[in-house]
């Protein structure tokens, strides 16, 4: 609402978190469940956790949209937000078909509403893409990216 940064990041819990959610039920530690070897009760509980982190996005995106700017426009659809994981199963700690919402429109330069299934490429090919949608431009290379072409 202040206008004072133009970028933020926000981390939930890092990658070999081991936090437990007893105020879910659950008293055993993320990261051990994340180990699941196909067990349906660690399965469920992890799909417990991922849906409590799923219900605070879900508020913050509609706390985004209830937000008016001077415009007219909202919050979120001056904003690109992307909320993701770095393994697509946390089991084998796969790296490929990573699980990503990207919400928002950077003000219109963005396409909301749509899957994409993406060929196998760099996460940093999406953060790549992102910057020119956000007013950066000039930058041909961001972390091990290989091209822009996540978002075309």
């Amino acid at each position: 609402k202040t206008d004072s940064t133009r970028v933020a990041t926000l981390i939930l819990a890092h990658d070999g978190n081991n936090r437990a959610y007893p105020d879910l039920g659950i008293p055993e530690g993320h990261h051990y469940l994340s180990h699941h070897q196909g067990d349906a009760t660690k399965l469920e509980k992890v799909a417990r956790i991922d849906a409590h982190y799923m219900r605070y996005f879900a508020e913050f995106l509609t706390k985004m949209q209830a937000t008016e700017e001077e415009d007219g426009t909202t919050l979120l659809d001056n904003s690109a937000i992307v909320y993701c994981c770095g393994n697509a199963d946390g089991n084998r700690h796969t790296h490929e078909n990573l699980p990503v919402i990207l919400a928002g429109s950077a003000r219109g330069r963005l396409n909301p509403g749509r899957y994409l299934n993406v060929p196998s490429q760099p996460m940093s090919n999406l953060f790549l893409d992102l910057l020119e949608p956000i007013g950066v431009s000039g930058v041909n290379q961001f972390g091990d990216s290989d091209g822009r072409r996540v978002l075309a």
